[in-house]
């Protein structure tokens, strides 16, 4: 009984019995051959368990040098990667497989479309998830459209990397007229953007803008639709996906002055980590990063939010610094604006936009501000 329990349990390892136990035709040589191979079965059981052990060792040292935090759009995922590829040319030990991984986190921005950002409050929108896993230890870095992020940064994170700097003017998307000036009275542009929409007015009183929230790819597939019959997006996150082909203009920033930091991309890390800040330091573009800051000096005079029409752009002109500002009315009736010339230095950019920020809200209607929503007014 006990060679046919032997029999019938090699018969169901073996996959093919018959063959095997037809070369067997005794209880002796059965039982030889049940030994033999239990001895072979726990030798590969120890070998596997010492395989095993040796791949837990490997995995604790080969976890990820850097986590790379991310927002899930298309948009996003390209620039966490072109923030991964940069790490890997410049430092060796994260070239390595495993060094780096991207993680994605999903943003209150991401999760409601349906309704305007000012709606749902606002600045923050895309960061705020993201400022939780940084901090709390989920993330080593996170990935950001500076246009994106609040001029305030939460206590325990900092931000010291800036990429250098894109296209930071804005594109004209149509399929039926090849310019602004073109379009008809009545026309429907789609756009998300309170900035975009009051220079519009200001311009063609005549268009009808309405909220055109989604992904780039979903945008000009809506386009294509005819949801709407034209819409702008930033050229510089066309050209990070490949899609400026789409572009049947790029607008001037003398028509249209771009958002604060449009263009830019920022890496957050949490204060304190020496090892992220050295990575980080070596990828920073401290003009772009000079510039940027002076623009979010500029919002933040204003208390600037989704809320409120602002537009922003300093560079380097001949080795000087220009600086543009404006604030507008939602409707496109009340557009103030201010110039700042100087030297091109940080300290020089950050005293240019608060001055320039204290200039326009002191120039502003006393009423100009309590239109907004937050001040009970009607945008």
């Amino acid at each position: 009984r006990h060679d046919a329990r032997e029999r019938r349990r090699w018969e169901r390892r073996a996959g093919d019995g018959t063959n095997i136990m037809s070369a067997v035709t005794s209880r002796a040589s059965i039982s030889s051959r049940t030994a033999t191979n239990v001895r072979q079965l726990r030798k590969q059981a120890k070998c596997a368990t010492r395989a095993r052990a040796s791949m837990v060792v490997r995995a604790a040292v080969d976890a990820p040098i850097v986590k790379i935090g991310t927002r899930g759009s298309p948009l996003a995922l390209a620039q966490a990667y072109m923030t991964r590829d940069l790490l890997k040319e410049n430092f060796p030990e994260l070239a390595e497989d495993g060094a780096l991984e991207i993680c994605i986190i999903k943003t209150t921005g991401d999760k409601v479309l349906d309704q305007p950002l000012a709606d749902i409050g606002g600045k923050g929108l895309f960061t705020r998830e993201l400022d939780d896993a940084l901090l709390d230890g989920r993330i080593d870095i996170a990935v950001h459209s500076m246009k994106d992020v609040p001029t305030y940064l939460p206590e325990g994170m900092v931000l010291p990397c800036m990429l250098p700097r894109e296209d930071v003017r804005d594109a004209f998307l149509c399929l039926k007229y090849d310019s602004l000036s073109q379009l008809p009275e009545g026309a429907v542009v789609g756009t998300a953007s309170l900035r975009r929409q009051s220079q519009l007015l200001y311009k063609f009183p005549t268009l009808k803008c309405v909220n055109f929230r989604g992904n780039v790819q979903s945008r000009i597939r809506k386009l294509k639709e005819e949801v709407v019959d034209c819409t702008l997006l930033a050229i510089a996150g066309l050209k990070r996906m490949d899609l400026a082909q789409h572009a049947k203009v790029i607008i001037p920033t003398e028509e249209m002055l771009p958002a604060v930091a449009q263009g830019a991309i920022g890496i957050t890390c949490r204060a304190g980590d020496d090892k992220q800040l050295a990575f980080l330091a070596k990828l920073n573009h401290e003009d772009t990063r000079m510039a940027v800051e002076g623009e979010r000096s500029f919002l933040a005079a204003l208390d600037g939010s989704c809320r409120t029409p602002i537009a922003a752009h300093c560079h380097l002109v001949d080795g000087k610094m220009q600086f543009r500002g404006l604030i507008a009315s939602l409707d496109g009736k009340q557009v103030l604006e201010t110039t700042r010339e100087g030297a091109w230095d940080a300290a020089s950019l950050l005293d240019a936009g608060k001055d320039a920020g204290a200039e326009l809200k002191g120039k502003a209607p006393a009423d100009f501000f309590a239109n907004l929503i937050e001040n009970g007014g009607g945008w």
